[in-house]
Order: structure tokens, then sequence, then C-alpha cells
């Protein structure tokens, strides 16, 4: 089953905050060469959620893994992707959809946090 990983963040009006999606996913990609990788934001900019599913499915993904990049629960995590993602279900039944949890509490989250602060000045 080829399977596909979809990051997916706010969006904003700082082309400097969207591209490091951009640099996230092609990260990821390096990392995980044989799994489709792409990205997507909610508001402000494309590709959309949508699109991004879209762009999985075009590349042959018939398991997409939604990452959202969001650091807690929210009415995105919660509510926005879901209901997305029963949008996209329906327009691509033989697909399998699995929804992540936000980035939250995570040790390496926590590790990394510490660094920055360590490095701050």
């Amino acid at each position: 089953m080829k399977r596909a990983i979809l990051l997916v963040d706010h969006g904003s009006r700082r082309a400097e905050a969207n591209a490091q999606l951009g640099a996230l996913a092609e990260r990821v990609r390096l990392r995980r060469p044989e799994v489709v990788v792409e990205l997507a934001h909610l508001e402000l900019v494309e590709p959309t959620l949508t699109q991004g599913i879209e762009a999985c499915v075009e590349a042959g993904a018939e398991e997409i893994a939604v990452v959202p990049y969001f650091l807690g629960p929210g009415r995105h995590t919660q509510e926005d992707i879901p209901r997305q993602i029963d949008d996209a279900r329906a327009r691509h039944p033989g697909v399998v959809f699995r929804i992540g949890e936000p980035l939250g509490l995570h040790d390496r989250l926590i590790d990394a946090l510490l660094e920055r602060a360590d490095e701050a000045s």
C-alpha cells in the first residue's frame, strides 16, 4: 500500500513562515524517501488541505497520514481538519485517511524547547 504523509499547518501571511513547512516537508522526504510527502495550509495560502490531499492521491497514495503541525489541540485540529478529512473520505472511498495528534507534550519537543532556552540570549 503506497503511503503519504500530509503535513498541515495554519498558513500565514508571512512567506517565511509558510516556507518553513516546505523545508520541514523536504526533511521528512529525505528521511522517508519511500513515502509521498505533501504539505497544506488551512488558511490564507495554498496549497489548501484539499489540494494537498489531491496531490497525495494523484501521486498514488492509498493511505494518507494527515499530521497537524500545531502545538496543541484546538479548533483546527479538533474540528476543521477532521471535517475536511471526512469530505475527502467521501471523494476518495478507496483511500485510508488517518489523522495524527498535534505535537503537544512529546518528549522530543520538550528537548527542543530546552535547547532553544539554552540558546536564548
